[in-house]
């Protein structure tokens, strides 16, 4: 099956980091959508209704926390959200997971293994 029809989102304001996932994503055939901060990346879920978001956690504006939040709030059916951070410590995973996170993933990570990730919430 092609993925073709999945959409991912990735909200993060790190342009290298969006570049690299963005290549790696499109080469496995998903339709990728960027946005650079927090908001951005909340008008841009309700605007175009993406499969899964990818969401950095610390941003400007709003953080990943807050976005996450936001969209399990206010989404019938939210998207799959894969959370990506620099940060170490397992309180912040645990806070994600409370808010509903379907992946958290530590930087710097393997693409592949983010990959793994993305292939098993979008199959």
């Amino acid at each position: 099956m092609a993925n073709d029809s999945k959409r991912i989102l990735l909200v993060d304001d790190d342009a290298e980091i969006i570049e690299s996932l963005r290549l790696a994503l499109e080469a496995q055939g998903y339709t990728v959508l960027v946005a650079r901060d927090g908001n951005q990346g909340l008008a841009i879920t309700e605007r175009e209704d993406p499969d899964l978001v990818i969401l950095d956690m610390m941003m400007p504006k709003r953080s990943g926390f807050l976005v996450l939040e936001k969209l399990r709030r206010t989404r019938e059916t939210p998207p799959r959200v894969i959370m990506i951070t620099a940060n170490e410590g397992s309180r912040h995973k645990a806070y994600a997971e409370m808010l509903g996170v379907d992946d958290y993933i530590r930087k710097p990570f393997p693409m592949d293994k983010l990959l793994a990730s993305v292939g098993r919430l979008l199959s």
